[in-house]
């Protein structure tokens, strides 16, 4: 359930200072400064005034970085036993400026803002409560400090503001269609099970997040399967967390709609398919690799490439798994099924190994190592022979074929258009109304597609939103 934080140390201190400068602002001879946030589920406008860069509080509530907080257990204990303190704020700087894949690396897009800001100040005003803790801005807050900028332009929410609505308003602010950065992928699911805990229904929660309905669906399978590896991933002290899948969405998308068409034909035969593309995600192979795994893909080229010792079959299985205090009994998996999910287990402690070099021993990352290359290379080996295979019973006919036709006519295009210029040949009018027809084609395309897929991958929202300029 969500956490209250209490305040800040210097709670009393800011409260004194936010109201003697709305007093100076309502006092000056200008219109002031308002800015617009859902507040409580109605629009409101709240006065804008300049605060201490220095005095203002990170948000521990904060859902930009939700999960990178696992990164480090140990400045996560010393930011959990005291978010205000200057240990607990210094690890959510560290994290605001960091990438969300890797806190290791500085995030590229935290200098990019840093370098507007420089260059342009604020454009748009952060929020915080009347006690100093910053509800949006963050990560401008850590921007302006690292420049030496003394203030930072804040909105100031009601007194009778609590730590439902600062989470509620960030929400509302950063899941805004025009927002400048987005949440990370596993930021956003989070936030998502955090709406559905609270009750809000999912056509709400759908609004809110500017999504629909089946795409909650999909995003609360894949967190509940994230979830399952982090725990499947643990042994003694070391697991994977949830963050180590930050840089994995498409992929993951990609196989909640395998999952569930497969699982309509044959829920055995999905569940085994199930954890071997798993298991290609944990390896870090490319969502186009991972298509190329189907439900034969053990039979067919997985167990002629396996290494010595690793086996895709686990030991047999109890017919029927008994359900306590139900005196029922539901059929347990296949051997088949148990045994490519303890395939995806070895995967999952051993690169869960890799990522805690500072926790395992020599030994221990020597064996994960070899253990995640030898399987890797299976699998790289086994993706290739299938991926000739079903490239080669592929239709010719079929829709992609036919866009992979049309891109290459395009790329000649470019080709003849270069070769036109430079002969002074191109007949402009005919070329024109041939993209107009091209926009029509595009048009048509959009839509038929749109009809026979559910939840659209990257390919098919870029089409949609050009069409949807385009009109």
């Amino acid at each position: 359930m969500p956490t209250d934080f209490g305040v800040p140390p210097v709670a009393d201190e800011n409260r004194a200072k936010v109201e003697q400068r709305l007093q100076d602002v309502r006092a000056g001879d200008s219109v002031p400064e308002t800015l617009r946030v859902e507040f409580r589920g109605r629009p409101i406008h709240v006065e804008v005034i300049d605060m201490p860069v220095d005095q203002l509080y990170y948000n521990p509530a904060t859902h930009r970085i939700s999960a990178q907080r696992a990164y480090d257990p140990v400045q996560e204990e010393a930011l959990t036993k005291d978010h205000w303190s200057d240990a607990g704020q210094s690890y959510l700087h560290q994290l605001l400026t960091a990438m969300p894949s890797d806190p290791r690396q500085r995030d590229p897009d935290f200098d990019k803002l840093k370098e507007s800001l420089r260059d342009h100040r604020q454009n748009e005003p952060g929020l915080i409560s009347r006690e100093g803790v910053l509800v949006n801005g963050n990560t401008r807050r850590a921007a302006l400090k690292e420049l030496g900028v003394q203030s930072i332009r804040v909105g100031v929410l009601p007194p009778s503001c609590t730590w439902d609505d600062i989470r509620s308003v960030e929400l509302s602010l950063q899941l805004r269609p025009d927002r400048r950065r987005e949440y990370s992928y596993i930021n956003q699911l989070m936030a998502i099970e955090e709406q559905i805990v609270q009750g809000l229904p999912l056509a709400a929660i759908a609004k809110l997040f500017h999504t629909s309905t089946p795409a909650l669906e999909r995003d609360t399978w894949v967190l509940g399967q994230l979830r399952d590896l982090v725990k499947r991933s643990e042994h003694g002290q070391i697991k994977l967390r949830l963050m180590d899948f930050e840089d994995a969405k498409e992929s993951f998308s990609e196989l909640y709609r395998t999952y569930v068409k497969e699982k309509a034909k044959n829920k055995e035969a999905a569940d085994t398919l199930l954890e071997y593309r798993l298991a290609a995600i944990v390896l870090d192979f490319a969502k186009t690799d991972i298509r190329s795994i189907r439900t034969d893909f053990r039979e067919k080229y997985l167990e002629r490439h396996l290494p010595e010792g690793a086996s895709a079959v686990a030991p047999e299985v109890p017919k029927a798994v008994s359900i306590p205090g139900l005196n029922r009994s539901v059929p347990a998996p296949s051997s088949e099924t148990a045994g490519a999910r303890a395939l995806t287990d070895t995967l999952l402690r051993a690169k869960a190994t890799q990522k805690s070099v500072s926790s395992a021993t020599a030994e221990e990352l020597t064996a994960a190592n070899g253990s995640m290359s030898s399987l890797r290379d299976a699998f790289e080996e086994s993706i290739q022979a299938a991926h000739k295979a079903n490239r080669d019973r592929k239709k010719r006919l079929a829709a992609p074929d036919r866009v992979s036709t049309a891109v290459e006519e395009l790329e000649q295009c470019v080709t003849d258009l270069v070769l036109a210029r430079g002969n002074n040949s191109l007949d402009e009018g005919a070329f024109d109304d041939t993209l107009l027809t091209l926009k029509q084609a595009l048009t048509k395309v959009s839509v038929e597609a749109s009809k026979s897929i559910q939840l659209p991958g990257e390919g098919l929202s870029w089409l949609r939103k050009a069409v949807a300029d385009e009109r």
